[in-house]
């Protein structure tokens, strides 16, 4: 795997009303909130009830982009201004020319298309900016809501991990790997 100092710099992406951009400290108590909702706690553990100490330590790190290794976007409204969620591309090899994809939304966000833009847009960035080839995006298969917005983002259903990852509440679960190749058609465009 290549590796640098930083994969990338931070950036601002601006996609119709929305803003996406890396987190600041103003976000922490958004941040304390989501970590707090229980399908966050269920679908990703590692982000779960989160004081204030650790969503602070959460915004400076996502604010640097991980040391520029993996960047995270807050997802905003432009207007308002309010944290809505977060994606992040992690695990970036550049010599695979590849990453991975995850993200949350929080619940005064769900329900109006939120990650399915935001994911949608990251995933260009990434295809753009970095030159990527190829994205993948995986979830417990009991998460339909997370198989819906990869389907919607054009990433297929490439197959089933069985009993490969310990969610939040402690049992392994089955999950799906959905994958997008630059190129890919994106349902809908």
């Amino acid at each position: 795997m290549e590796t640098l100092d930083r994969v990338v710099e931070p950036t601002e992406i601006v996609a119709g009303r929305h803003q996406l951009r890396p987190p600041s400290l103003r976000d922490v108590p958004d941040m304390m909130e989501i970590s707090r909702d229980p399908d966050v706690g269920l679908w990703n553990p590692m982000a779960s009830g989160a004081d204030e100490e650790t969503a602070h330590a959460w915004a400076v790190r996502y604010a640097d982009w991980d040391g520029g290794q993996s960047p995270t976007f807050g997802v905003y409204e432009a207007v308002e201004g309010r944290l809505l969620g977060l994606v992040s591309l992690h695990k970036i090899d550049l010599d695979l020319s590849a990453g991975e994809l995850g993200y949350r939304v929080a619940p005064w966000a769900r329900g109006r298309g939120i990650a399915t833009m935001a994911l949608g847009t990251v995933s260009e960035w990434a295809f753009g900016a970095l030159g990527l080839t190829r994205l993948q995006l995986i979830h417990a298969v009991e998460n339909a809501a997370s198989c819906r917005v990869a389907e919607k983002c054009g990433f297929l259903h490439e197959g089933t991990t069985r009993s490969s990852y310990r969610y939040g509440d402690g049992e392994l679960h089955d999950e799906h790997i959905h994958g997008r190749l630059v190129g890919d058609p994106v349902p809908g465009r």
